[in-house]
Parts: structure tokens; sequence; C-alpha cells
């Protein structure tokens, strides 16, 4: 649908929304970077299901609550570490809750926000989730770039990230 777009001539409604469009070269590259993303985290998503029984969401929630002062963060700032909606996150931590791996727990400061703590069941299926995940950047992320060209992604993508 994109290349329809940007078939057409001068498409009024597009053409004022943006200040340029990107050229072929560009949009190459914007489409290289999505599906280098997708096929990495597709590849760790399904090693961390099928070795572990653990989607790469939940490890990421495990894994920032992990990082944590205290082991806990609030709801929001869940949200918003691991790049889920709001419900998203909530929906997330009621399964990892069921599971025993994160525990709730109203804010002492005011007494209205909840926070998310990781609870040991949930430090020890993290130490055991890592060894797989950890493995899996190795094998399809870093062995497949050599120092140079890591430093390099490196940079671009805290440049973009910023």
């Amino acid at each position: 649908m994109l290349r329809n777009i940007m078939a057409v001539p001068n498409p009024p409604a597009i053409a004022q929304a943006l200040p340029r469009r990107p050229n072929t070269e560009e949009l190459s590259a914007w489409r290289s970077f999505l599906r280098a993303h997708a096929s990495v985290t597709r590849a760790l998503e399904r090693e961390l299901v099928s070795e572990q029984r653990l989607s790469l969401a939940a490890y990421d929630v495990l894994v920032q609550l992990a990082e944590a002062p205290d082991r806990m963060l609030r709801m929001t700032d869940l949200a918003e570490a691991v790049l889920l909606s709001r419900s998203g996150v909530t929906r997330l931590v009621d399964r990892l809750e069921r599971d025993g791996l994160v525990a709730r727990r109203r804010t002492s400061s005011d007494g209205r926000g909840v926070v998310a703590v990781l609870t040991e069941k949930g430090l020890d299926r993290l130490r055991v989730a890592s060894v797989t995940h950890l493995d899996g950047i190795v094998r399809h992320f870093v062995t497949r770039l050599d120092r140079a060209q890591l430093a390099e992604l490196g940079a671009i993508t805290a440049r973009l990230s910023d």
C-alpha cells in the first residue's frame, strides 16, 4: 500500500503533511530495520516460550522489576519501560501474579498508586530464563555482526532512541 501511495505523483494530503518523502534507499533501510527487529524478536520469543514457557514481554517485565530499586515499579512506569499500554501491562502482570512471579502492592507514599514487585519465585524464574534468552541474543544477534558493526549499530540505535 505504501508503494502505491509513493507512486502517486503528488498525493495532496500526504504532500502537505510531510516536509519531504523518504526516497527508495531510505525506505529500503527502514524496511530492513523492521524486518531485522521482527526476525530477531520472533526467534527470541519462540525460544523463550518453547524452553521456558515464558513470553518475551513477560521476560521483559521480570527484567525491569529485577533491575528496579527494591525490585518494584509503579505500574505506569513498568508499562513505559516495557513499551506496553497500561491495560496491556495490567493483563500481563495479572498472569505473572497468578503464577506467583510478581505481586502487587499499594504504594506507601500516597496509598493510591500500585506497584508491581518481583517475588523470589519470579527472580528464580528470571535467572533460569536468562540462560535461554542471553544464549539467543548471542546466536541471533551478536554472532551475526563484527565488533565494528556492533559498535556502529549501538551508536545508531542510541541516536534513534533519544
